[in-house]
């Protein structure tokens, strides 16, 4: 017989009070049992203690394989880990190389830039920035050729430079591009002076890397070390541009070791340089006025009178005697 069926069948038990019941009978289990806990902890220890001391070693042998296991597991994933991670730094490091090979030259370039436009020759002359483009050398010549030409205003003879010192000189010119005649070459004729002791010297090329310092004036005007500087004679280069120090060659001749010899010759400097005479402007020699000073008129000029014509007397002419007119008689 069903339970719904039996003499409880009409019996309807309240909801909030058997939750409540059930609710205050947790509680007082619950106090109970601490209560027995703290009471019994002291009896039940060394039990407990027997049985961890027990238990501790099988656990510990259970758990060895499955920390190997684990252990394994983080090898395997890290070897394929740290080979994926070796193979992305390496490519890193090629990277950063290139980078830094890349930054390395564009620091160079810079500095070299800013040395070539720092260049500033006393008195000013205007300058073209160019570049070596192409290199025309043989056994005795020696030129480049650079990508300025008359369109820039450059013209045959104009002095080249570079961060270092002097190069040459223009030989030859079209409307963007430039013919530079190096210091080196067989045909080159440069006058200099020797900073040291003013003496005047001729540079001359033979195909070497170091020409040869010629005709110089003066006895123990020279000497090794001295350094060597564009004299201005001739008015074809500006004075005072560094060319090198004085050398001894091996046939006992004097030779110059040139500064443009220091670096690569690419980037050049054409000077616009004609002749002095463009160096100074066209009132720059005129007399300055004299300021606070009160001009002083001119007295006017007397004019001697002119002297009167002489009187000029007409003198007669002589009479002359009438012939006689009596015969003999």
């Amino acid at each position: 017989m069903a339970f719904r069926d039996g003499p409880f069948e009409n019996i309807k038990v309240p909801v909030v009070w058997t939750a409540a019941v059930a609710m205050v009978a947790c509680a007082l289990g619950a106090g109970l049992l601490l209560i027995g806990d703290a009471h019994g902890q002291s009896a039940a220890q060394p039990v407990r203690t027997g049985v961890e001391a027990t238990t501790g070693p099988v656990g510990g042998v259970l758990a060895a394989p499955v920390r190997w296991f684990g252990s394994l597991g983080d090898g395997i994933s890290g070897y394929f880990f740290a080979v994926s991670e070796n193979r992305r730094l390496k490519a890193e490091h090629v990277e950063l190389l290139r980078l830094r090979d890349q930054n390395t030259a564009l620091r160079i370039e810079n500095a070299r830039y800013e040395t070539l436009l720092a260049i500033r020759p006393d008195p000013p002359v205007p300058m073209v920035t160019g570049r070596a483009v192409s290199d025309a050398r043989g056994p005795f010549s020696n030129a480049r050729l650079i990508d300025v030409g008359t369109g820039k205003g450059v013209k045959i003879g104009h002095p080249v430079v570079n961060e270092q010192g002097l190069l040459g000189r223009v030989v030859g010119t079209s409307g963007s591009v430039s013919r530079l005649l190096l210091l080196t070459d067989v045909a080159s004729r440069t006058p200099v002076m020797i900073q040291r002791t003013d003496a005047r010297a001729l540079l001359t090329g033979d195909g070497s890397g170091n020409p040869r310092l010629e005709f110089v004036r003066g006895v123990g005007a020279v000497q090794v070390g001295d350094r060597i500087l564009s004299s201005g004679d001739g008015g074809a280069f500006p004075r005072g541009i560094p060319v090198g120090v004085v050398a001894k060659g091996l046939d006992g001749g004097w030779r110059v070791k040139l500064f443009s010899d220091r670096g690569p010759i690419d980037y050049v400097r054409v000077m616009l340089f004609e002749d002095f005479g463009q160096l100074v402007g066209p009132h720059d020699l005129d007399a300055p006025p004299l300021s606070g000073l009160t001009p002083v008129p001119m007295p006017a000029s007397r004019t001697p009178a002119a002297p009167a014509p002489a009187a000029t007397t007409s003198n007669p002419a002589p009479a002359t005697p009438a012939p006689a007119t009596g015969g003999p008689g």
